[in-house]
């Protein structure tokens, strides 16, 4: 199976800076340690608190369809309308190898 990489791009409702960061480094530790996990990764961007990138790596399919089911990562959506300005964008990609 391929590998899969997401990009997902966030931005915080003003006032929701510092809740989106917490939020959002929250999730590095826990998603970093599911199986299948190669890479997790969240930036801020150095001029606008407010915009996040979160990068990430599965080995497969299978893996990253766990990890959206995973219980901080859904706890974290269910917290977002009221902390972004809208629902992530999401850019998922296959590794062609």
């Amino acid at each position: 199976m391929p590998k899969v990489t997401a990009i997902a791009l966030l931005k915080a409702a003003p006032g929701a800076e510092d809740k989106v960061r917490e939020q959002a480094l929250s999730l590095v530790e826990p998603s970093r340690a599911e199986p299948g996990n190669i890479s997790y990764q969240a930036y801020v961007h150095p001029e606008d608190p407010s915009a996040w990138l979160v990068f990430e790596e599965w080995e497969d399919r299978a893996s990253f369809e766990a990890h959206l089911a995973s219980p901080h990562l859904t706890e974290a959506l269910a917290a977002g309308p009221g902390l972004l300005l809208a629902p992530p964008t999401e850019h998922v990609f296959t590794a062609e190898s």
